[in-house]
């Protein structure tokens, strides 16, 4: 890969980069559409392999070793710091799973294909996956300044990540109210506690005795309950039984009467979302250059596509025969409510693909890409084949959403839904590896435990990315209208 000559949006990238190392800091590129977070961690790369370089004579000035290879290895360092934050968060989301499994879940997502592909080209993807779980990790962790402060270093390596900002903040919010409410029934029960040891003491009365044994157990049914509620510690001991209302309800009381505790906490988060609307106001948009490409679009087809890629690649666990049945089952047992919400999701799946599926030019004229060949020869076959697709992308979301919910309480699935929707829907483009993010906060998240599903999506993985790599590296073509070598990319 390091012989490979800038590629794709490395031509904008790498060059950008190349003036910053020669202290031009002042110089832009208007088609880049990211701000310039990579560039800065590339510096600091760069800057630590200097000295070392420059003793063994292989480079004479700080611009010289600013190669394409050395930048590329900016993201072989972040891989490997991104794995061992996956690793951490396993660890922490699940304290019981031992040391041997969590590692092999941390090899096995370090293989997932557009994870894995963008390792070898300096995009802004791994990076970008690198400072959200960091942040993400500080926030369990309840260092919640910390936490803001990555999620600055994130939105500055890309605008979108201010949305996974504010989810891991609305979930540090949760998090903290329920913890609250929990210490609160503990409380209680310590209470019924001393009561009932007093009472042993005063009476022998077996009435009274069983009395406060009742209540008792309510009070901890009660605690149990709370205890499981809380989805970013605790998530495979999720209680899911009570509605999202009722939910809602004791977060917005709970935050009503800790609104001080939680402005502390959470204010750094307040301030860098003001800085970046600040920055949206004053940039007139989004994105840095090529706004015109890159318009802010209703493509809510692009919901549709992430829910079927990520089934596809949750194979083991969302196309299995047993979760086909399991679901099937579920959806008879609450008939006819759950009939209701399929219609309702099935007509809407028509109306985003039919009213709402963007073409974008790239797409139309880019065969360099496999999103290129999925639109004609797939979902533009046909002019029925995209209204024949819908069917599947309900079942996915359905499947994701009732996987979700067994380990996850119902607020925490909907801000998951509405975060990965603010991402996506507005990329009129699209582009698989912008559901790298959601994926990953899908998959950390979801209760695949068991070492034959884990080994299943280490070989579909290891498939995929050797297949994409032979592509990529041997089947090289040309273009009549434009000079250069094009090459087969996600």
């Amino acid at each position: 890969m390091g012989r490979i000559a800038p590629y794709m949006d490395e031509i904008f990238h790498v060059p950008q980069v190349q003036q910053y190392c020669k202290g031009n800091f002042r110089s832009w590129d208007p088609m880049i559409t990211t701000p310039p977070g990579l560039y800065y961690l590339s510096l600091s790369h760069v800057a630590s392999l200097f000295p070392g370089i420059f003793l063994i004579q292989a480079a004479s000035s700080f611009s010289e070793v600013c190669t394409t290879a050395i930048l590329r290895s900016v993201n072989g360092v972040l891989v490997l710091l991104c794995s061992i934050l996956v690793y951490e968060i396993i660890t922490h989301l699940r304290p019981t799973l031992s040391e041997r499994k969590a590692t092999i879940i941390a090899v096995v997502l370090a293989l997932y294909p557009l994870h894995w592909f963008f390792t070898f080209l300096y995009y802004t993807d791994v990076a970008s996956l690198t400072a959200v779980l960091a942040m993400y990790l500080a926030s369990l962790k309840k260092s919640y300044w910390f936490s803001a402060l990555l999620g600055a270093l994130a939105v500055v390596i890309r605008q979108t990540n201010i949305i996974w900002m504010l989810f891991v903040a609305c979930i540090g919010v949760i998090d903290t109210t329920l913890t609250q409410q929990r210490d609160r029934i503990e409380v209680n029960e310590n209470e019924i506690d001393a009561a009932i040891r007093k009472t042993d003491r005063l009476t022998s009365n077996n009435n009274v005795t069983w009395g406060l044994n009742l209540r008792k157990r309510k009070f901890s049914s009660a605690l149990d309950t709370d205890k499981h509620s809380i989805p970013s510690t605790s998530i495979f001991l999720a209680n899911c039984t009570s509605g999202l209302l009722d939910e809602v309800q004791v977060i917005l009381l709970r935050s009503w009467h800790m609104k001080w505790k939680l402005l502390v906490s959470f204010s750094p988060f307040l301030m860098v979302l003001v800085a970046f609307l600040a920055f949206v106001r004053w940039n007139g948009s989004v994105v840095l250059g090529a706004k015109e490409a890159h318009a802010v679009s209703p493509h809510f087809a692009q919901i549709m596509y992430f829910g079927l890629v990520s089934a596809l690649a949750m194979a083991p666990l969302h196309c299995s025969l047993g979760q086909i049945t399991d679901l099937f089952q579920s959806f008879w047992k609450r008939r006819p409510v759950s009939f209701f919400l399929v219609l309702m999701a099935v007509i809407a799946g028509f109306f985003s693909v039919h009213y709402f599926s963007i073409a974008h030019p790239y797409l139309l004229a880019d065969n360099r890409h496999y999103p290129f060949y999925l639109w004609r020869k797939v979902i533009n076959a046909h002019w029925s084949m995209k209204y024949l697709l819908v069917p599947l992308y309900v079942y996915s979301w359905f499947s994701i959403l009732s996987v979700l919910g067994k380990v996850q309480r119902k607020i925490w699935v909907l801000a998951f839904f509405f975060a990965t929707a603010a991402v996506l829907v507005p990329a009129p483009l699209i582009e698989f590896r912008y559901y790298t993010i959601p994926f990953y906060f899908l998959i950390l998240h979801s209760p695949v435990t068991d070492y034959q599903s884990w080994l299943l999506l280490g070989i579909l993985y290891l498939a995929l990315n050797v297949l994409t790599m032979m592509l990529f590296l041997f089947r090289p073509f040309h273009w009549t209208h434009e000079p250069g070598i094009q090459r087969f990319i996600w």
